[in-house]
C-alpha cells in the first residue's frame, strides 16, 4: 500500500461526524463529570439519576459522564473510535428514553445515539490519528 492515499467523501464525512460529536460529547461529559459550564458535576449528576431511580447513581453517573468525555476525547483525535463509540452511544440512547419525554425531546439523544453507533460500525476513517501513525 501506498504511503499517499486519495481522499475520499467517505473519509471527510467521517471527519466531520468525529468532530461534531467529539466537541457534543466532550462538552456534556465535561459538565456531567466536572461541573463546568453550568453542568451539575459527578455527585449533582448522580442526585439526579438517584432521583430517577437508577441502581448505583453514583457509579452510573461517573460511567456516563466517562463515556461522553474520555469518549469524544478519542473521537476527536481518531484513537479507540469503534470501541469509544459504543458506550458513548448505549449513555445517550439510554438517557434519550430516561430523562427525555416525547418524540421531540428525544430526538437529539437518539439521533446522537444512532450516529456513534454508525462509527461504531464504521471506524474513525482514514483521517485519524491511528492511520496518521501506521503510515509513519
Amino acid at each position: 500500500m501506498s504511503k499517499h492515499t486519495h481522499l475520499t467523501g467517505l473519509d471527510w464525512g467521517l471527519l466531520l461526524m468525529r468532530l461534531t460529536l467529539a466537541f457534543i460529547l466532550i462538552h456534556h461529559g465535561a459538565q456531567k463529570m466536572f461541573g463546568v459550564w453550568d453542568g451539575p458535576g459527578l455527585s449533582g449528576f448522580g442526585a439526579y439519576l438517584g432521583s430517577m431511580g437508577v441502581p448505583m447513581p453514583s457509579v452510573s453517573a461517573f460511567l456516563a459522564a466517562a463515556a461522553e468525555f474520555f469518549g469524544g476525547i478519542a473521537l476527536l483525535a481518531g484513537v479507540f473510535v469503534r470501541l469509544a463509540a459504543i458506550p458513548a452511544g448505549f449513555t445517550l440512547l439510554v438517557g434519550g428514553f430516561l430523562s427525555h419525554s416525547g418524540v421531540t425531546e428525544r430526538e437529539y439523544p437518539l439521533s446522537l445515539a444512532m450516529f456513534l453507533f454508525a462509527l461504531a460500525l464504521t471506524g474513525g476513517g482514514s483521517l485519524s490519528l491511528v492511520k496518521f501513525l501506521k503510515k509513519s
